[in-house]
């Protein structure tokens, strides 16, 4: 696939070659599981960056990337494949990409994460995508620091690793030294970042151009959905929650929910809190813009109306809420989701 992509540009762009051009390697660890597309997909992104960086006026006896592919085996990590064989790796990045299973179902990756810490121990920069973020999180080194990864996951890596200031709104956290990214196709936005830093913007923006994706984007909020907790067994709270989701417009205090299912208020919200890791406020808010989100995708009803029908007499706290719910306005919100 390389190969074809690379000859594919070669027969648009004229390469011209310096054998003055500084390489920077990039690794791509692939672990157990891992999501194969993210390794091919940043492997020719990264091949077709270099190729615009060569044939760009201007670009003589500036910097390349070179890619490597590093596979855990049993307890070792090993290089299986380069665009340089023959040269001494000199790593400065390392990319974990996404995994094709549920965090939940990933496997032990103490060799990949020890390997990680070995490379940042040497200076390299070690970046995640999506749930690399838990292969990451094992090495210890985001303990204490803000990191994202796919929004789904967020709550997973706070309770597995609760050191980590999880950031799930955003799309990337660049601490220099260590790169965290979001869902699943945020390699793509990464890999831009990546490209940016090292070939400069002109390089980055003809990239994306040339794949058709977005530059680097900086939040994934607005892809953020909400994924209610059912299971808990909590039969009172379980009441409470499909009153919520069957009439979201549902006007009651937390006094007539609480004598809804003979508790106490203090009690109910205790135990709600408990089961579903939101208080019942923030719970229906979030039904209420989840309803909201739907209407706006499917309907020609106006902000207001659809304000209404989800329970909001005053639109200008509807769109407050939906601001900060979804990090954009339900105008702009409709707008993007029917290009």
């Amino acid at each position: 696939m390389v190969q074809m992509l690379e000859k594919g540009v070669e027969t648009d762009i004229q390469k011209t070659v310096d054998t003055n051009i500084s390489t920077i390697e990039i690794a791509l660890l692939i672990y157990p599981d891992c999501q194969l597309a993210a390794i091919y997909g940043l492997t020719d992104l990264f091949s077709l960056a270099s190729s615009w960086a060569m044939a760009l006026e201007g670009r003589a006896g500036e910097t390349s990337i070179r890619i490597s592919h590093w596979k855990m085996e049993g307890d070792t990590v090993s290089c299986i494949w380069d665009s340089h064989p023959g040269e001494p790796h000199a790593l400065r990045y390392v990319i974990a990409p996404p995994s094709i299973v549920m965090p939940e179902k990933m496997q032990s990756m103490t060799p990949a994460s020890q390997w990680l810490s070995a490379r940042h121990a040497e200076g390299v920069t070690v970046c995640s995508v999506c749930a690399g973020a838990f292969v990451l999180a094992e090495t210890g080194l985001i303990n204490g620091r803000r990191a994202t990864t796919h929004w789904a996951f967020a709550d997973r890596l706070s309770e597995r690793f609760p050191g980590i200031d999880v950031a799930p709104d955003n799309m990337i956290i660049d601490d220099g030294d260590v790169i965290t990214a979001g869902g699943i196709l945020a390699w793509a936005d990464l890999g831009l970042l990546l490209v940016e830093k090292l070939l400069g913007q002109t390089v980055m923006l003809e990239t994306a151009r040339f794949l058709i994706v977005d530059p680097p984007r900086a939040s994934q909020a607005r892809y953020k959905a909400f994924l209610p907790r059912f299971d808990h067994g909590d039969r009172e709270v379980l009441q409470i929650q499909h009153q919520f989701h069957a009439t979201p417009e549902l006007q009651k205090s937390v006094g007539e929910l609480a004598d809804g299912v003979n508790l106490s208020e203090r009690t109910l919200q205790r135990r709600f809190f408990r089961a579903t890791k939101l208080k019942l406020t923030e719970y229906h808010q979030n039904v209420r813009i989840m309803k909201a989100r739907q209407l706006l995708e499917t309907t020609n009803g106006s902000i207001e109306s659809i304000a209404w029908s989800v329970g909001y007499t005053d639109p200008a706290a509807f769109r407050k809420i939906f601001g900060r719910l979804t990090g954009t306005t339900p105008n702009v919100y409709r707008g993007d989701v029917r290009v």
